[in-house]
């Protein structure tokens, strides 16, 4: 037995594995040879390359039981820049010292079982040496499993604890052993990583796709040798590689290797000896972050004297910048905010003492202090404020970006606070604000990095809350409530759930907007913790007793909490019974938009609401404009893994008929991150209030005082609450709220106080134009670090591998501006003096922008650079040196210039990609290559050139002098260089105007790599450079100055007389018009033109086709040209055949239809398909005839809406119906009555406008161009034309001639004609109206004969996107020949909401039916020609005033229907003599009221009684007369009244009736017939009225609401509602309202109940009795039957409970044969 146990033990101890950990024995050192390097570049070969190489020698011995010893010896580090793997590297030996001096004490770590402990160094250490160190270390880290031979596992490392897998190769027979491992660097525990400047950028962690755009791995091979005293490591090698693509590319990626080798030399026996030397603990394995994150990525700066250092650079960066020299200047911008980083405060505060009083350097130094964002230059700011040693503009621009691009922390937290409480912050509301809302800003970057915020942070924005509400100061809560916006903090709920009615009853009586900012308050919270604020924006969602815009703010924050499939379809079902239209409009397309969206990060969200509209009703989706929409406009691509949106909320309300709350807002998607890029927003209310007539004593006239007395009568009502004009408005940059303003006329009399001393608006525009006069002369600089982030992790050499990226942005305006009035001014100034002055104006404006961007992937750390930079430029560049004079009373205005002296870059886009490689040691030296290899062509390279021939590389323009203005030359240079591999490309397109000496130019010049792959990433490394450059053109004699002339009115002709004469202004007489108009058409050469015209008007001929497809044929018809008589000489050319490949063309437009036998076929056949439709005879113009609408109705109904025809309205015979898309009898004869006119409107009109641009010579005559416009305005008929020529004199020059012309009130037409005597290029176009089908429709035609090639290829590239534009919008589509000159489009109003659109283009045809229309049109389908405007009538005008009239209300009375403001119709019958408010004025200002009653003599007639300020006007029907009484006094009907106030009343006669107009009151028209009332309201009275006519708010689901504000059930209840009760005796009404018991048994809670109606029913008064009734519904409130209460007879029961519904008997006639009343 003991045997048996014996063997198994020693069969146990054989299989088990050999220990491999590493192990160094006690009395050794091991000697290592040790190799690294770092490369960062491109994966393709032939690209620069930079990087670093450190060799040395490692020395490892073990002291102790735990601790180890590692001493380096022969540092040597050397830098790689160059293209890999041809260049050596290069030796770097200062820095290589400075490496050896901190490598020359010894490092301690601890190391047991292969795992590597903490680290201990001198204390004096640099961090990077320490760190290098750690890189050493991490190769010795192992973690063997001994009975696992592959096994994964979380492993710690010098870059955090990953996932790491190890594979053990066992070589037992040798004793040796292989173990591989590899890291996952993106799947870490415990990262080691740091982040900059991305607080504001949210990650998605719901994300299903985890999209990564830097991926990292590395790889560890160990060679292990072993025996019984343990294993020793032999050798190790690591790879670490990481690919960054900044484009999401999968197949362009920048990439980092790094490579380890760590290979054993000689073990060494050593004496244990004691070290005497310091040592302190570094902490564990993992990267430590220290002095690398205040560096910039700028050149490196050897920081010996800071003091110094900053003066220098910032006397040299004032000097850059006055010479011109931006780039410089930004540099050194940064470097001074490098150093503004590491000085102390007592340092700033001495080079500010220096700085303060000059003007340049301080706005340098104050926003490089901005800039710095360390806690010294925050100290400081926050000194000089409050010291007031800032102006107020200074303040206002330092303070938020001291705010937000500082880094916080407790510390810059606790100083951040002291300007929450300094007085000078407190006294000026712009700075309160603007710190506020930027501390709060700085609460949320500081706990966005711990887990749990601290109250003490949080306390000042919520002590601020409490005040402003213990104040009652709204301005103060709307502030606490955005700046805890910012914040975004859990713990605010609490204090934000006090400002919300839902949840705290108190808060019912603050403003609305203090409800909306509460909840936009949650919305950075809800990222935090949507859970919770989801519940809260669902209840508030569902209260209907807020307003409807705090409703649609709240629905805007639940779906940005991204609700689930649940909530979203209770979201859906609530709207089926919402009473608010608006709210379910906002709502429904909101989950629309959100339905059609791409978003991947949105994927749960769109399915649910593509699920949850399908519940919702159609009708949602034909609301108009009136009701409340979101708009989204967003793409996403899901190769590129980037997207963006635009969403636009708009929001109504009932008092307004535009949106009241309009928001928008851009975010952005990248990867797996989402960024709010901007979003701005503005708040109107009562902004109506503004365009009515001002001051207006409307309480003081009797009509107010009988409304407060009427409104008695009707129990419950109330007027509603005042409300001031209000303008407010935010914007977010990033999420964040930076600026607010809320606008009212106390905010703008206090701004007009303060800058001018006085609210008189006279007053200030004369304090305004007497400072202008004193002059302007100042210079603004304003540089901003626009953003700085950064992403560090670690690389296993030890140094970090950072992603930055750095922006500066330089603006300055340098102007000298002076205004000289003639007459001054008078003491008693009026603004219309200005009318009749002269004003000069002497300017000189010089605008500069300049931006640089600057991105790194490489090493970046005070110690060393190494990697890439990518290098990106904007500039912009404007000099403005003019005099102007104007006078306003000739209508004349002169603009001098100086011509182009010098060449002026106006704009400028450049960007590099070097490789790089700084250390501080040799900081004045730096290594940089060029990414792409410059290459200069050798002479084979150069595109091959031939004098017969043109090469394909290279194109020139032709110039065609009689295209363009003599003196004008356009052309282009295009010249590509390629090298073997075909990197050089330039460009340069230039545009010379010689006769005004200017020339613009273009120059493109790239080199570039897309040959080695066709990415993003590979087009944007290399170089390019694009500008826009103005430069002077050689003349033959000097230019003095450039002159724009323009003068309008009478003297426009004698303006160009004095240009085309040859003498002298003294010297010429003044001429009269016929001499003038004379001139003119010599000097314009019109006469030349018409001369043609006239000429080739009979030489037209026609010609026939051939073939002709069916779809063709149904489109287009043998019509004139647009072009014909009017447009002959354009005809002519065409016919005579002059211009190839244009005959298509005349085929189409000037054929018969039935030119061959085939396609008479094809049309007869498609006509007999429906019966009766067309005709197959034709006219002597090829027109065939249609008789009936009927019948073409029925045709047209089963044809595809393409195929339909349009007829023209002013088609000659009404009685035939022409199915073309334009008749020649429509089109050609209203060409012709255009011919009637004068061709030329200079023979009979003088013209309105000249303009000459010519440049001043000093030996020769006047250059440039002049323009000249004629008008003709008859009735019915309007006639433009433009005229642009040269005015040097030539026999022949290039002319423009434009025309518009309405020919009648359904058509205009115009044309555009240029080039040599305006005969090389013509275009037309024609607008008609008509019949398409039988829908009113409106034609637009386009036709062009020539065009110059460069408009062609633009119209070509645009045309490439039209059918995907098409598909996009859902459009329908067919590839269908057309006219190849010509494009047509037909809209046809279908109905009120919707309309039909066909656009015909050469070779597509695209259409689409029922397309919704913003506003409703009053038109029907079926609509006959005979219902068309009559002829005198205009079409285009009446257009307009058809829009217009949609934003008015109308309410009707006829017989017992009744139409309401809001369109809702129903009926009901009146009860005789009794008045009934139809509509009144419900506002506080109680302006006007309007009653109606049916005379007891006649239900067909009524009687009106109108109260207007002191009026009271009665309009009723007497033996069949209308007869009017004002004020109790009848009045003539014959004669207009009109009210001696100075608000207007106007009642005058009108279509047999009365008509009485009030526009200051807000009735724009009231007209009473005796059978029939109209009231018209003003726009601005919108949800200000009541009555029976309703709210006028588009609330149609709520317009049965009565006095007190309950909904009637039906339209009886409502009507009786609104009647006015009179006293019983005196009065004819004998009808009042009681709360009446219900008259059937009502089963309450399983018992016996007695119910009494909640609103009073009319009965008839004591003493009479009913002799007709109408049944109504009526909600009860039950009480048990055994109840003493008895509430039959009251008036009305206050807030009672509705517990039934029931139908009683209201009375509407009343006999009073038993009334008592007293004598």
């Amino acid at each position: 037995m003991k045997g048996l146990i014996l063997a198994l033990v020693l069969t146990f101890v054989g299989g088990q594995k050999q220990d491999l950990e590493p192990v160094f024995h006690i009395g050794k050192t091991y000697l290592y040879g040790y190799e690294s390097f770092i490369l960062h570049g491109l994966p393709n070969r032939g690209l620069a390359t930079a990087g670093v190489r450190l060799t040395c020698q490692v020395e490892i011995s073990h002291v102790s039981h735990h601790d180890h010893l590692l001493q380096i010896q022969s540092p040597n580090l050397e830098e790689y820049n160059g293209f890999w793997p041809t260049d050596p590297f290069t030796p770097s030996s200062r820095f290589t010292q400075t490496i050896a001096a901190c490598f020359s004490q010894a490092f301690k770590f601890e190391y047991t079982e292969g795992r590597v402990g903490n680290i201990f160094a001198p204390e004096d250490c640099p961090i990077l040496c320490i760190n290098l160190v750690r890189g050493i270390l991490n190769m010795m880290h192992i973690t063997i499993k001994k009975s696992q031979n592959v096994y994964e596992l979380q492993e710690d490392g010098i870059e955090g604890i990953c996932h790491t897998r190890y594979i053990i190769q066992d070589d037992s027979k040798n004793n040796r052993a292989t173990i591989s491992k590899s890291k996952d660097l993106m799947n870490c525990r415990e990262k080691v990583v740091r982040n900059m400047g991305m607080a504001y950028i949210r990650p998605c962690p719901t994300c299903a796709l985890k999209v990564r755009n830097v991926k990292g791995m590395v790889v560890f091979t160990y060679q292990m040798k072993y025996d019984d005293s343990g294993a020793l490591m032999m050798s190790a090698t690591s790879r670490q590689v990481y690919h960054i693509s900044p484009f999401n590319e999968a197949n362009a990626a920048a990439t980092m290797e790094a490579r380890q080798e760590l290979s054993l030399i000689d073990i060494k026996t050593s004496l244990n000896s004691t070290r005497t030397t310091q040592l302190q603990n570094q902490g564990s394995l993992h990267y430590h972050f220290s002095g690398e994150l205040l560096q910039m990525p700028i050149p490196l700066v050897r920081i010996t004297n800071p003091d110094l250092q900053l003066t220098e650079t910032l006397q040299q960066l004032v000097q850059n910048n006055k010479a011109g020299a931006t780039k410089e200047a930004s540099a050194k911008f940064l470097q001074m905010v490098q150093l503004l980083r590491i000085v102390t405060l007592d340092q700033i505060e001495f080079l500010w003492v220096q700085f303060a009083h000059n003007h340049p350097y301080r706005h340098w130094f104050l926003s490089a202090i901005c800039a710095a964002g360390a806690t010294d230059t925050f100290r400081f700011l926050k000194q000089k404020i409050h010291d007031e040693k800032l102006n107020i503009w200074e303040a206002t621009v330092a303070l938020p970006l001291a705010f937000h691009f500082i880094t916080p922390n407790k510390q810059i937290l606790e100083v951040a606070s002291t300007f929450l409480t300094c007085p000078q912050i407190q006294k000026v509301p712009m700075y309160r604000i603007i710190v506020y809302l930027a501390y709060g800003s700085m609460v949320n970057k500081y706990c966005a990095q711990i887990a749990l915020c601290p109250n003490e942070f949080l306390q000042p924005l919520h002590d601020l809350a409490t005040e402003a509400t213990s104040k009652g100061d709204a301005k103060g809560m709307s502030l606490a409530l955005k700046a805890i916006g910012n914040a975004g903090e859990p713990a605010s709920i609490k204090r934000i759930l006090k400002f919300l009615p839902t949840f705290s009853p108190a808060a019912v009586s603050l403003p609305n907007r203090i409800h909306v900012d509460a909840v936009l308050a949650l919305r950075k919270i809800a990222r935090k913790y949507p859970a919770k604020v989801r519940e809260i924006s669902l209840q508030v969602f569902m209260d209907n007793t807020l307003a409807p815009n705090v409703r649609m703010v709240a629905c805007v924050l639940l779906f940005e909490t991204k609700p689930a499939l649940p909530t979203v379809t209770a979201l859906a079902v609530s709207l089926l019974t919402e009473p608010s239209l608006q709210v379910a409009s906002f709502t429904y397309s909101h989950m629309k938009a959100l339905a059609a969206g791409r978003i991947p990060q949105l994927y749960s969200l769109s399915a649910a609401c593509n699920i949850a509209i399908k519940l919702l009703s159609p009708r949602l989706d034909r609301l108009s404009y009136r009701y409340s929409k979101v708009i989204h406009v967003g793409d996403y691509s899901s190769e590129y893994q980037a997207g963006a949106i635009w969403r636009l909320y708009l929001m109504n309300s009932p008092s307004t008929v535009i949106p009241s709350d309009i928001i928008t807002k851009v975010r952005g998607y990248y990867a797996n991150t989402a960024t709010d890029i901007i979003e701005v927003a503005l708040r109107s209310q009562s902004l109506t209030d503004l365009i009515r007539k001002q001051n207006i004593p409307f309480a003081e006239h009797n009509t107010y005082k009988t409304l407060k007395e009427l409104s008695k009568t009707l129990l419950g009502w109330k007027e509603l609450p005042p409300e001031d004009p209000l303008v407010s408005a935010y914007v977010k940059v990033l999420g964040q709220e930076i600026a607010f303003a809320d606008i009212d006329k106390d905010v703008i009399q206090q701004t007009m106080l303060s800058l001018t001393g006085s609210s008189n608006w006279q007053v200030v525009v004369k304090k305004v134009v007497e400072e202008v006069q004193r002059g302007i002369s100042s210079q603004w600089t304003l540089p901003v670090v626009v953003g700085e982030l950064r992403y560090i992790v670690p690389t296993v050499v030890g140094v970090p591998l950072e992603l930055g990226l750095c922006g500066v942005m330089l603006s300055e305006a340098a102007a000298d501006v002076g205004v000289d009035v003639s007459p001054p001014l008078s003491d008693n100034f009026r603004p219309s003096q200005l009318l009749e002055s002269n004003v000069d104006i002497h300017a000189d404006i010089k605008p500069k922008a300049y931006f640089h961007m600057i991105a790194m992937m490489g090493i970046n750390t005070q110690y060393i650079q190494s990697g890439l930079e990518f290098h990106a430029e904007f500039s912009a560049n404007a000099t403005m040196k003019f005099d102007a004079r104007i006078n306003l009373k000739e209508k004349n205005l002169k603009i001098e210039a100086l011509p182009c002296h010098q060449e002026i870059e106006l704009i400028a886009v450049r960007s590099e990609v070097y490789a790089i490689s700084r250390n501080m040691e040799e900081a004045d030296t730096e290594k940089k290559t060029h990414l792409l290899p410059i290459e200069v062509p050798s002479t084979s390279d150069q595109p091959f050139q031939s004098s017969g021939r043109s090469s394909r590389l290279e194109w020139k323009e032709s110039n065609n002098p009689s295209v363009r203005p003599e003196g004008y030359q356009k052309g282009s240079e295009e010249r590509h260089h390629y090298s073997v591999r075909g990197r050089l490309y330039t460009h340069s397109f230039c545009g010379k105007l010689e006769s005004l000496g200017c020339s613009a130019c273009l120059s493109l010049k790239a080199q570039h790599s897309p040959f080695l792959r066709n990415t993003y990433l590979h087009k944007l490394i290399g170089k390019f450079e694009g500008k826009i450059l103005l430069m002077p053109v050689e003349t033959d004699a000097d230019i003095d100055k450039i002159e724009l002339e323009i003068q309008a009115g009478p003297k426009a002709a004698s303006k160009i007389i004095d240009v085309a004469s040859s003498g002298s202004k003294d010297e010429e007489e003044p001429s009269p018009y016929e001499d003038i108009q004379a001139k003119l058409e010599k000097i314009l050469g019109i006469d030349n033109v018409f001369e043609v015209t006239n000429k080739t008007r009979h030489r037209r001929r026609r010609v026939h086709r051939t073939e002709k497809s069916p779809d063709t044929d149904r489109w287009i018809e043998p019509s004139a040209s647009l072009f014909s008589s009017s447009y002959s000489s354009f005809t002519a050319s065409f016919a005579d055949g002059k211009e190839p490949g244009n005959e298509h063309t005349i085929k189409h437009s000037r054929m018969k239809r039935g030119g061959s036998s085939s396609s008479k076929s094809r049309s007869s056949s498609i006509s007999s398909t429906s019966s009766k439709v067309c005709s197959s005879s034709e006219d002597h113009s090829g027109d065939r005839h249609c008789s009936g609408d009927s019948e073409h109705s029925s045709d047209q109904a089963n044809l595809p809406v393409y195929q339909f025809w349009f007829k023209p309205a002013d088609e000659q015979n009404p009685g035939r119906k022409v199915l073309n898309s334009s008749s020649p009898s429509a089109s050609g004869e209203g060409i012709s009555r255009a011919l009637s006119q004068p061709k030329f409107l200079g023979d009979s009109k003088p013209p309105v406008l000249a303009a000459v641009l010519r440049a001043i010579h000093r030996n020769k005559q006047p250059t440039g161009l002049q323009l000249v416009l004629y008008t003709d305005t008859q009735p019915m008929r309007f006639r433009i034309q433009v005229f642009v020529s040269s005015i040097t004199a030539s026999s022949s020059r290039w002319k423009l001639c434009a025309d518009a012309s309405l020919i009648n009130s359904h058509k205009v037409s115009g044309s555009l004609k240029w080039g040599k005597d305006c005969k090389d290029y013509q275009i037309a176009t024609q607008i008609a109206t008509g019949h398409f089908a039988a829908y009113p429709a409106m034609q637009m035609k386009l036709e062009w004969a020539k065009v110059p090639s460069t408009v062609q290829k633009t119209a070509e590239w645009f045309y490439s996107f039209v059918p995907e534009a098409a598909y996009v919008l859902g459009y329908s589509q067919k590839q269908q020949r057309g006219p190849s000159h010509r494009a047509t489009l037909v809209m046809a109003l279908t109905s009120p909401r919707t309309f039909d659109m066909v656009l015909k283009l050469p070779e597509l045809t695209i259409y689409d039916r029922a397309i919704k229309l913003p506003l409703l049109f009053d038109s029907s389908p079926g609509t006959l020609l005979s219902t068309l405007p009559a002829a005198d009538q205009n079409v285009f005008s009446q257009a307009t005033l058809l829009i217009a009239e949609n934003f008015k209300a109308r309410c009707s009375v006829f017989q017992n229907v009744i139409t309401t403001f809001n369109g809702v119709e129903f009926n009901y019958s009146m009860p005789a003599n009794c008045y009934h408010v139809l509509v009144q004025d419900c506002s506080p200002e109680l302006k006007f009221l309007v009653m109606m009653k049916i005379p007891e003599e006649s239900s067909d007639l009524t009687s009106i009684n109108v109260r207007l300020a002191s009026h009271e006007v009665d309009m009723y029907v007497s033996n069949g007369l209308i007869q009017l009484k004002i004020n109790g006094v009848q009045a003539p009907t014959d004669v207009p009244y009109t009210s001696n106030a100075d608000e207007s009343m106007l009642i005058s006669r009108e279509k047999e009736g009365l008509s009485l107009k009030a526009p200051d009151y807000g009735i724009d028209k009231l007209h009473y017939d005796g059978h029939r009332l109209e009231v018209q309201v003003a726009f601005w009275m919108a949800g200000k009225t009541c009555g029976i006519c309703g709210k006028y708010d588009a609330e149609k689901d709520r317009e049965y609401q009565m006095p007190s504000g309950y909904l009637a059930k039906d339209a009886v209840s409502f009507g009786q509602s609104w009647i006015i009760s009179e006293d019983p005796c005196t009065g004819a009404c004998k009808l009042q309202r009681k709360v009446v018991t219900v008259e059937k048994s009502v089963a309450f809670e399983k018992k016996a109940a007695k119910c009494f109606s909640v609103e009073p029913i009319l009965h008839c008064v004591e003493g009479c009795r009913a002799t007709r009734t109408v049944p109504v519904s009526v909600g009860f409130h039950c009480i048990p039957a055994d109840s003493a209460l008895n509430l039959e007879g009251q008036t009305k029961l206050d807030k009672k409970s509705e517990d039934v519904v029931s139908r009683v008997s209201a009375h509407t006639a009343c006999s009073c044969e038993h009334q008592t009343c007293p004598a």
